[in-house]
């Protein structure tokens, strides 16, 4: 091996080149970020996607696209992140892109905040609330297109549990659209907060979905009896939430897949109560090994 050192002016000449070379390529990246912006906004001009140009599902397929086909020692946690951005900044060249987020006192120092800052762009219009009722009336008057609000949990007081109220189905119908984080793994110091997103938009199928459905069942029943309903009627639970009121109870289960109200496992649930699906959402996507 040899000891010689780089003579500097060829060090310096090299440098140049690949500065050089990495403007080109950075120039040929903005001009496709400015072309993919003219192409959303002839997808705007359609009007397929309503008055709330948000479609979380069409978002989780882009990333897990890009995700399979990642090749190189670029990091595939920071692709997310990159597109992230990219998709907050052209749904809002759409329309209102205001997101009302429940900043509740159960996870300190603003956790829910940074959830929404991270999946919904640092430059995004927030609407901070210290509830979830507070964030609900956003999107029910149109102050806000979606709402960040924490992952309900079985020993939750009920004023907490802003999903019972999904049950009711009231206008505008609202419905579970994405939940929070979307990928991991998660930095040193990220909050570590979850949450589910709702929207008055209908949820949007991506390659791998989950299901929530919600229902009031008698005060009797238990765990185990539902767990065993579901999974006759096709519908098997990955996780259950079950609520003991006065008079009845009110269950909240996770499923695989993407399940609309006219799917006809449903019917092999309904009893007293017809079973409400609340919405869906992508699975969450493990950057480092998709």
């Amino acid at each position: 091996m040899s000891d010689t050192l780089p003579d500097p002016a060829d060090l310096a000449a090299a440098l140049a080149a690949l500065r050089i070379e990495l403007n080109r390529i950075d120039d040929s990246l903005h001009d496709l970020l400015m072309l993919r912006a003219e192409v959303v906004e002839r997808v705007g001009a359609l009007g397929a996607k309503g008055r709330v140009p948000f479609r979380p599902g069409r978002e989780a397929e882009i990333i897990h696209r890009l995700l399979a086909r990642h090749q190189g020692h670029l990091p595939k946690r920071t692709l997310p992140r990159i597109w992230r951005e990219l998709f907050a900044a052209t749904t809002a060249m759409q329309g209102n892109y205001t997101i009302a987020v429940a900043n509740t006192a159960e996870v300190a120092n603003g956790g829910y905040v940074s959830l929404a800052r991270e999946h919904f762009g640092s430059s995004t219009d927030l609407r901070i609330h210290s509830s979830a009722a507070q964030a609900l009336a956003d999107l029910a008057s149109g102050a806000a297109v979606a709402a960040v609000l924490p992952m309900p949990t079985e020993d939750e007081p009920l004023r907490q549990a802003w999903w019972t109220a999904l049950l009711q189905k009231e206008s505008p119908r609202i419905h579970v659209v994405a939940r929070l984080p979307f990928w991991s793994p998660r930095a040193e110091g990220a909050t570590q907060a979850r949450a589910l997103v709702v929207s008055i938009a209908a949820p949007d199928a991506s390659p791998h979905d989950h299901t929530l459905i919600g229902m009031e069942v008698s005060a009797e029943a238990s765990r185990a009896r539902l767990t065993t309903l579901f999974t006759e009627a096709g519908l098997p639970p990955l996780a259950m939430i079950l609520r003991r009121e006065a008079h009845a109870s009110i269950v909240l289960v996770d499923v695989d897949g993407f399940v609309t109200e006219s799917d006809p496992r449903l019917q092999a649930l309904v009893g007293t109560h017809k079973p409400v699906v609340l919405g869906a959402y992508a699975q969450p996507v493990d950057g480092d090994s998709v």
